[in-house]
């Protein structure tokens, strides 16, 4: 035998006990392209803290992430193809199963949408009740997100229909920022960090706000799931071990928040996540982590949850038949949480 053969006999244990080359022999399918829309919010922390910890990488994967203005956007490349897997509002797998398209969330983020509905103290300083908004102008991420949908949701509540306001898409970000500021739109739905600079600055009444768990399942009338992961079940059919992974790295994120404090979560996160202050970030993240999911699991009566509040806003899935079981499933989370049970 050489000494080159037996070089490479020595390191072949060494070669084979590296995680990602191990697990990627494992997966069906080891590059994805995952979309997302408005990867900077706080309610998508878990799918940064999994790509920045390298949890992805240290399950096999390797993940391209394209970010879109809203995840209206980032559904439209799952169905058009261009996109594995959306990190995305869980009720767009109901609102998707309406639609004939079968898709399924497998590792949750949220635990309460995060979202909150608040009026320009500028352009409606007179503001008493929601019936207020009737011919204003509402910013969202993007039309037909879930910022659409909390919005819609919440002036239905008030006896409003979806056209009696204006929708106006203003991004997550610095561009929602200016156009409340502005004076460009009258009322915004949006998100951390967007919401906790608006406020500081007195640039924003809060009106409804889905960050505190009680408050969200108040206005929702239950347990209403938020960011998660999904895919169309016929790429889970067909991938199984490549989805466990997906679930193993966000399930791992979501622990690692939980236990972590807000000098973590700003070394974790890039430097433009943070809207120039590091101050309004620290308490974005205060104010959201108590509704970021702590496991990845879903809660059993979520989907019904879901379907009540899409239903009260859309005809069509009022009147649809739905198999709400099959718009989720805990068993990647579940085996997650074995495999990481302490993140």
């Amino acid at each position: 035998m050489t000494l080159r053969r037996r070089t490479l006999i020595a390191a072949t244990p060494a070669l084979l006990g590296l995680p990602t080359a191990l697990r990627a022999q494992g997966l069906e399918k080891a590059s994805l392209t995952l979309a997302v829309g408005g990867k900077n919010l706080l309610y998508y922390l878990p799918l940064t803290v999994a790509e920045q910890l390298g949890y992805f990488k240290a399950e096999g994967l390797d993940l391209k992430i394209v970010d879109f203005a809203g995840g209206s956007q980032a559904l439209r490349a799952l169905v058009g193809g261009s996109a594995d897997v959306v990190s995305g509002a869980f009720e767009h797998t109901v609102n998707m199963q309406a639609k004939g398209q079968r898709l399924r969330a497998v590792a949750l983020m949220g635990r309460a949408p995060q979202i909150v509905l608040g009026v320009n103290p500028k352009t409606m300083a007179g503001f008493k009740t929601v019936a207020d908004l009737k011919g204003k102008k509402i910013g969202v991420t993007a039309p037909g997100s879930s910022t659409n949908v909390m919005a819609n949701f919440v002036l239905a509540k008030a006896g409003l229909k979806p056209s009696d306001v204006s929708i106006v898409g203003v991004g997550a970000g610095a561009g929602a920022v200016a156009a409340m500021r502005s004076g460009q739109i009258d009322a915004l739905s949006n998100l951390d960090p967007v919401i906790t600079q608006l406020t500081r600055s007195n640039d924003l009444t809060i009106i409804s706000d889905t960050r505190i768990v009680a408050e969200a399942e108040k206005v929702f009338g239950g347990p209403m799931p938020a960011a998660c992961l999904y895919l169309p079940q016929s790429f889970i059919d067909k991938h199984p071990r490549t989805v466990q992974a997906l679930a193993n790295a966000i399930v791992r994120a979501d622990k690692w928040i939980q236990a972590a404090g807000p000098g973590d979560i700003i070394k974790a996160v890039p430097e433009t996540y943070l809207l120039g202050d590091r101050a309004v970030y620290i308490d974005a993240f205060l104010s959201a982590k108590g509704a970021l999911s702590a496991d990845g699991l879903f809660p059993e009566k979520g989907p019904d949850t879901a379907y009540r509040a899409l239903a009260s806003i859309d005809p069509e899935i009022a009147k649809a038949t739905l198999d709400l079981k099959a718009v989720y499933t805990n068993d990647f989370a579940k085996a997650a949480n074995a495999k990481y049970p302490k993140g």
